[in-house]
């Protein structure tokens, strides 16, 4: 791929700015970071993603455009120097950008995280200089060249599921002169060759504390990893390792989602027809309507979080007006329709009465008088995970 000669003059320009932006939203308190983020070329971790369109197809999917330097240099550069998400990989599959084709729809599976997240997560998790850290989720490599320039090359390790995403990045970073320790590997055992360490932060999101990264943390160490599930809540935490292998630590504000580990990725349930069909003909009126976890607002996003730690292993779907609650381990299932005099209606079917325990969920957090997620507390022990809250009863994550 060809790139104008005056790419190198035109990246600094627009780190800069980045770095001026990044400041000016009180990202870049730290001095160390902001350096980092003015001296790591992005645009050399990303020679290639896409970016969502205007509009959605007639299908109502997204639609993605392929964008590099020779479809589009200044839209290709300016995107690099932004604070947004570029999607470099859907569904597994590597793009062909000899050939770079639009998408429509499809489930993104790699990324370059925005710059200002990234940050957020190496300046949340405390990492210093001195610290060994592990990164779970190479992907670009973009983050892991910014610990590399904050913390020095010898204390990164850096690990990805995705063998052919670790060669690019791989190669990236040590065109740039970073020589951080890398290896294709599952996050859920974290990596014991460099093991232990001082942090432990993941890009990907897990539906359980994995047991391999507490072992791997030294006492006195944190991990921050996000928590989420098949409902696609999500919640971030910071955890402190203690002697006894425990490990406790509050949930973090802010509405920040990763895609899962591959290897906790929700299994298919099927058609949702065919598991109405199954369900009783009686209803009754719901105390709680499913917009109360659905809606874009923050406290939506965690409520929606709290719901799935009640309901860990149910999916849900909308078809039309009707959303559809669908539990494949224990064959339960529900489904909620809007009635004409505003409350909903919900069918429940199974061992697991799945709306039904949501909306306890939804009273106890009303009860408490709303909680943010920085009243609750993930205690993490031999005996399971359990999230805390003082005025709500406890509710445990599914077994890692």
């Amino acid at each position: 791929m060809s790139m104008p000669a005056d790419l190198e003059t035109d990246s600094v320009r627009l780190r800069e700015a980045m770095a001026k932006g990044l400041a000016a939203d009180g990202v870049l308190a730290d001095p160390a970071w902001r350096q980092a983020v003015e001296a790591v070329p992005r645009h050399r971790f990303v020679p290639g993603f896409y970016l969502p369109a205007d509009e959605r197809d007639g299908q109502g999917l997204t639609i993605w455009e392929p964008v590099n330097a020779e479809l589009d240099y200044g839209r290709w550069l300016a995107a690099a120097y932004s604070d947004t998400t570029l999607i470099t990989q859907f569904d597994g599959e590597e793009p062909d950008w000899k050939q770079p084709a639009v998408r429509h729809g499809g489930a993104p599976t790699s990324s370059s995280t925005l710059p200002s997240l990234v940050l957020r997560m190496w300046a949340d998790a405390d990492v210093q200089e001195g610290h060994t850290v592990l990164e779970i989720g190479t992907g670009t490599g973009y983050s892991t060249a910014l610990a590399c320039e904050r913390i020095g090359s010898a204390d990164v390790t850096s690990i990805e599921v995705d063998g052919r995403r670790l060669e690019q990045a791989a190669s990236a970073l040590y065109r740039c002169g970073y020589t951080p320790t890398l290896a294709v590997a599952d996050g859920l055992y974290g990596y014991w060759p460099e093991a232990s360490f001082d942090r432990i932060v993941a890009a990907c999101s897990f539906r359980a504390v994995p047991p391999a990264l507490l072992s791997q943390t030294r006492p006195g160490g944190k991990i921050l990893l996000t928590l989420s599930g098949w409902l696609h809540g999500y919640a971030r935490v910071l955890l402190t390792v203690a002697e006894d292998g425990t490990a406790e630590g509050q949930l973090l504000g802010g509405t920040v989602s990763f895609m899962l580990a591959r290897t906790h990725a929700a299994p298919v349930f099927g058609n949702p027809a065919h598991w109405a069909a199954g369900l009783p003909d009686e209803s009754r009126s719901t105390r709680h309507s499913p917009e109360r976890i659905t809606a874009a607002t923050g406290e939506a996003f965690h409520l929606r979080f709290l719901a799935q730690s009640a309901v860990p292993d149910a999916q849900m779907t909308t078809v039309g007006e009707t959303v559809h609650l669908i539990d494949i381990v224990t064959g339960s299932a529900a489904t909620l329709t809007p009635h004409e005099s505003g409350w909903w209606q919900v069918r429940e079917g199974g061992p697991v009465r799945l709306w039904e325990r949501i909306e306890r969920v939804l009273d106890a957090y009303d009860a408490a008088g709303a909680p943010g997620p920085e009243t609750f507390t993930l205690h993490v022990f031999d005996g399971g995970q359990y999230l805390r809250h003082a005025q709500m009863p406890a509710l445990p994550l599914p077994r890692p």
